[in-house]
């Protein structure tokens, strides 16, 4: 079965600045990463899952935030590994402080025998364009520049509201 994620990545307009949210995974791993670990609130479908479906859950999983409303269809990228992004944009505004991200079971300390449980996000977080691109996973930034396309801005030009 081929790997496959669905996600939506919200945008805002705070004072004529494009910022986007995104999230940080949780669990021991990436507790001391932040460059590049950043993402849009997404996860895994199977093909019997409807994909934009599957990105409303995803989200709401993640964040404890339900997503109604128009989309902006993005085009599915490719990560690294190999699995295949499916993205939706929505303006939306989300108060960070409200996620409440569900939980992952692993083995923690590694070979120790105990499991434990961790958010599967640990943080969530608004950043203007710049800066998403140096957060997000590198491949997602890709999403990013197609969204500036959407709203028709131009990179560099973040900062005027459509």
């Amino acid at each position: 079965m081929k790997k496959q994620s669905a996600g939506i990545l919200a945008y805002r307009f705070r004072q004529q600045v494009l910022e986007v949210f995104l999230v940080h995974p949780g669990g021991p791993f990436w507790q001391k990463k932040d460059r590049g670990v950043w993402s849009i609130p997404k996860g895994e479908f199977s093909d019997d899952e409807e994909p934009l479906a599957a990105a409303r859950r995803e989200f709401f999983e993640e964040t404890g935030i339900r997503i109604e409303g128009p989309m902006l269809a993005l085009s599915p990228l490719k990560q690294k590994s190999g699995k295949v992004v499916f993205a939706w944009a929505i303006e939306k505004d989300i108060e960070p402080g409200q996620v409440r991200s569900n939980t992952f079971e692993t083995e923690w300390p590694p070979k120790s025998g105990r499991m434990r449980q961790f958010p599967e996000i640990d943080k969530a977080a608004w950043f203007d364009i710049p800066t998403a691109r140096q957060k997000c996973n590198e491949r997602q930034a890709a999403l990013l520049d197609e969204l500036l396309l959407k709203l028709d801005l131009r990179p560099g030009r973040e900062i005027s509201a459509p």
